[in-house]
């Protein structure tokens, strides 16, 4: 098997050809030469490393939650929430649950009460297990959100509770760690070499979308795969590092927006996961493109007017899948008053595949640059292998910006802001 079997990285409609990409081969190999020695690398290699017992105690862990609960409820923001959902929804069946799944849902991704207050009404009735995911604790959203959480459980368990709370924090350190060994919960480590927005191929997603039903075995196998043939430096060879220079030569020609765009419901919240990859990793010292996203056809009534004649200012990432399971054939219906028969020959996914067809030649012509990234199927395989996929093309893409990929110094900005305004509220309030 080769490499463009798996994600196929073409370019339509630009003035960029190969000619281009090599000029940057030589500060792609230097990059990559340089990326194992970054802090918070420990994600590049680890698909490589024997995670069987891992796998067994994640699965075993899961098997237990789906016997014993109706629900799975997931603290955490960002990073600690992102990447779990964005498989989630985008392998589990668009009504009811997967096979062998129960319900994951999640809290801590936001700080309104009318949110949580629901959501302990709704857990009333069912039977209910926590996995909290944070690798400090002190994070105030999935904080605050663990405070109720954990309260909660208490009253409804009992003595029972530590059989209920599963924590997923640091190995040695923190706030959490120190709450989970203190009150004897079970807990999943994260890596200490691995920040939020790289981990969801650690424990951080494994387990919930384990507990949802999500084969994480096949997962990592795409993960490992991608591990192995994107270790190449060569820009021939090495999708991942071509998709980084591109967006980065569009970057450079005056393109500041980046829309990655897909044609199936499901992959909304993936889009969420790779806002996050990109825009904590890039968007630093004034750079970066501004990565946003939209859902085709959906979209296509709504943005789509100004994608095709809007400002000049965006390049389009389309990504496609070729093979999706589950289809319907369009009938066929005598009175035919809509006159669309003449379609009762296809399915909905062919129609489908025809409008992203012809979305990408529409704002190619349009004078919008257009990237896509295709790959075979949707499924779990796939999908391993695109997340690793994106995080070694984000890694390489900050590189290129020279901005650390790694860090996020921005968002500790708003962090300090926040507490510097409740600390002056409870003074006042004195």
């Amino acid at each position: 098997m080769v490499f463009a079997e798996i994600v196929k990285t073409t370019l339509l409609n630009c003035s960029l050809d190969d000619s281009d990409l090599i000029q940057y081969k030589d500060r792609v190999k230097n990059i990559h030469n340089a990326l194992p020695h970054y802090p918070l690398t420990g994600w590049i290699d680890s698909p490589l490393q024997n995670q069987e017992g891992l796998l067994t105690s994640i699965e075993r862990v899961a098997s237990e939650i789906r016997a014993c609960a109706d629900v799975l409820v997931v603290v955490g923001v960002g990073g600690s929430f992102l990447g779990a959902r964005a498989i989630q929804e985008a392998l589990m069946p668009y009504f009811g649950l997967a096979k062998g799944g129960i319900e994951v849902v999640y809290v801590g991704l936001n700080m309104s009460g009318a949110y949580i207050k629901e959501l302990l009404t709704y857990l009333d009735t069912k039977q209910v297990y926590v996995n909290v995911i944070s690798k400090s604790g002190g994070t105030m959203e999935p904080a605050l959100a663990f405070r109720v959480m954990r309260l909660y459980m208490e009253e409804r368990y009992g003595e029972k509770v530590t059989e209920r709370i599963i924590v997923t924090t640091d190995a040695d350190k923190g706030i959490l760690k120190g709450i989970a060994d203190k009150a004897g919960y079970r807990q999943f480590v994260i890596p200490a070499d691995v920040g939020g927005r790289y981990s969801v191929l650690t424990p951080v997603g494994l387990l919930p979308v384990a507990v949802a039903g999500v084969d994480i075995r096949a997962l990592m196998d795409g993960a490992r795969y991608a591990a192995t043939e994107l270790a190449e430096e060569d820009l021939g060879h090495n999708d991942a590092y071509k998709y980084a220079v591109m967006r980065h030569m569009l970057y450079e020609q005056g393109y500041t927006i980046e829309l990655l765009a897909s044609f199936e419901p499901g992959l909304n919240k993936f889009h969420e996961w790779w806002k996050q990859l990109f825009g904590e990793s890039e968007g630093k010292e004034h750079k970066g493109l501004y990565p946003s996203t939209v859902n085709f056809s959906t979209d296509l009534h709504a943005i789509g007017q100004f994608i095709q004649e809007g400002s000049r200012v965006m390049f389009e990432t389309l990504l496609h899948f070729h093979e999706i399971e589950g289809d319907l054939a369009v009938p066929f219906d005598a009175r035919n008053e809509d006159g669309l028969n003449y379609l009762s020959t296809r399915t909905f996914n062919e129609i489908n595949a025809i409008s992203k067809q012809g979305t990408a030649l529409a704002h190619a012509e349009g004078q919008v640059p257009v990237i896509q990234l295709e790959l075979p199927k949707l499924d779990a395989y796939h999908l391993g292998y695109l997340i690793y996929f994106f995080m070694k093309a984000c890694a390489m893409s900050a590189c290129l910006l020279e901005v650390n990929p790694f860090d996020q110094p921005g968002v500790e900005a708003y962090k300090s802001k926040m507490l510097e305004l409740l600390k002056e509220e409870k003074v006042i309030s004195k």
